[in-house]
């Protein structure tokens, strides 16, 4: 099942990402599950949010997965959506 997470960070946490992004990449990697995934930008072009497109049996194993990555647990992220999605074009 794919599921979108899209997450927007909270004003002027660019630090709190910039400080966690090892700790971040090193969960995508880990747990295997993100099929797709970058940041979203804002108009300065600077990070923003997320959207990953992560890859699971369940939503509940997609909250699991939003409520343990590294950015959650910092408190980065003013909002946070999970909705299922379906792949028709591309990869």
């Amino acid at each position: 099942m794919l599921i979108a997470l899209i997450a927007h960070d909270k004003q002027d946490a660019l630090q709190v990402r910039k400080d966690n992004r090892d700790a971040h990449l090193a969960y995508i990697e880990a747990t295997g599950v993100v099929n797709q995934a970058g940041p979203l930008l804002d108009d300065a072009g600077e990070m923003a949010g997320s959207l990953v497109i992560l890859d699971v049996t369940d939503m509940a194993a997609a909250q699991d997965w939003a409520d343990n990555d590294p950015y959650a647990k910092a408190g980065l992220f003013e909002s946070v959506s999970l909705t299922a999605w379906k792949r028709v074009i591309g990869g």
